[in-house]
C-alpha cells in the first residue's frame, strides 16, 4: 500500500537524497539520507505540544527546511511518521496520542507551510519499515513492528511494503480490547493493549493500584530487587504482554516481531515476556521470534525517510 500523499505528483523527479520526520510526543527528529542510505545529517528538537497543532506544524517546517539545506543542492524525498493516520474519508489527522492533532487538516496546513508534496505514515509502520528493510527483521517476509512507549502502536510489513489496509489502521493492534472493563483509553474505549503495556498506561496502572506515583525506570529496578510490590506489578504486566502478543500471533502469524520504544528496552520482555506468550498462544509450540530492534531510536526516522515520495 502506497503512504499517504499530500498531493498528486505534477513532476516525475528521480530523487537523490531521502529526508525523514519522526514526530514523537516530544521530540521531532529529521534525517538526511544519501543515495546510498546512508546517514549525513541528523537532527532533534522538542515538539512543546502544549502550544498546540499551528506551534507543531510550524515546527516540522523549520527542520524540513534545515534538512533540505544538508542535500548539497541534490532533489529530494520527504516523508513524515506522525502519530495516528489520516482519515480516508475525512483527510484530518486522527486517533494520534497527540491530541491536539486530531481533527486536523494535517496534510494541508502542512503543504501549505512546505510548499512540497511529502508522504505521511504512521510512525509505528515508519518504525516497522526500517527494522523491516535494515534492522532487526531484515530478511523476513511479514514483519509486525511494536512500538511500547508513551503510547502503544504496531506497524506491518510484507515483502518490503508496508501494509496499511483499507482503512489505514492496520497494525494498530494497541487499540484492540484486552478487557472491556478495564482502564480507559484516551480513544474512549476501555482495557486498550495501549493501557496495559505502554509506558505511560502501566505508571498509570502502578498509581491507580499503589497509590504511589513512580516511574517505569524506578519499579524496574525496584522488581529487580526483588520488591514484593513492584515483582507483583510486574507479573501481572509480564502476564498482559504474553496476553497481547499471543492475540497478535493468532491473527497474524508473523515472520518476526521487533520489539520498540522505552518500554522494550526491559530485558525480560525476551524471557519472562515470551515465556508468557508461549503459554497462551494458540498453538502447540511458539515459533515466532520476538526480538528488540537493531536501529535504536534511529529506526523511526529512517522509516520516514524509507517512505518519502
Amino acid at each position: 500500500m502506497r503512504p499517504v500523499l499530500s498531493s498528486p505528483s505534477t513532476t516525475a523527479i528521480k530523487p537523490s537524497y531521502r529526508l525523514g520526520i519522526d514526530l514523537g510526543g516530544t521530540k521531532i527528529e529529521g534525517i538526511v539520507l544519501d543515495p546510498q542510505g546512508d546517514e549525513i545529517y541528523r537532527r532533534r528538537i522538542a515538539t512543546e505540544q502544549e502550544k498546540g497543532c499551528q506551534a507543531i506544524l510550524e515546527r516540522i517546517a523549520a527542520l524540513a527546511a534545515e534538512l533540505s539545506g544538508k542535500a548539497r543542492g541534490f532533489p529530494t524525498t520527504l516523508g513524515i511518521g506522525t502519530p495516528g493516520s489520516v482519515s480516508k474519508r475525512t483527510g484530518l489527522l486522527r486517533n494520534s496520542n497527540t491530541v491536539c492533532l486530531n481533527g486536523r487538516p494535517f496534510c494541508r496546513d502542512l503543504e501549505a507551510l512546505l510548499g512540497r508534496r511529502f508522504a505521511v505514515e504512521n510512525d509505528a509502520n515508519c518504525f516497522a519499515m526500517a527494522e523491516a528493510m535494515f534492522g532487526a527483521g531484515r530478511g523476513k517476509r511479514l514483519v509486525f513492528g511494536v512500538i511500547m512507549g508513551t503510547g502503544c502502536g504496531g506497524g506491518i510489513v510484507i515483502d518490503g511494503h508496508v501494509h496499511t489496509g483499507l482503512q489505514r489502521i492496520g497494525g494498530e493492534w494497541g487499540h484492540s480490547c484486552m478487557d472491556p472493563n478495564g482502564p480507559l483509553c484516551y480513544c474512549g474505549q476501555r482495557g486498550c493493549v495501549e493501557t496495559f503495556i505502554s509506558g505511560g498506561g502501566l505508571e498509570r496502572r502502578f498509581l491507580a493500584e499503589t497509590g504511589e506515583k513512580a516511574g517505569l525506570r524506578d519499579i524496574v529496578a525496584r522488581y529487580r530487587k526483588s520488591d514484593l510490590q513492584a515483582t507483583a506489578f510486574m507479573e501481572s504486566f509480564f502476564r498482559s504482554f504474553g496476553r497481547a502478543m499471543a492475540n497478535l500471533i493468532n491473527i497474524l502469524d508473523p515472520d518476526v516481531i521487533v520489539l520498540g520504544g522505552g518500554v522494550s528496552n526491559i530485558e525480560e520482555l525476551t524471557t519472562r515476556g515470551v515465556e508468557e506468550t508461549a503459554k497462551v498462544v494458540f498453538s502447540d509450540s511458539l515459533e515466532t521470534p520476538i526480538v528488540r530492534h537493531a536501529l535504536g531510536d534511529s529506526a523511526g526516522v529512517i522509516g520516514a525517510a524509507l517512505i518519502g515520495v
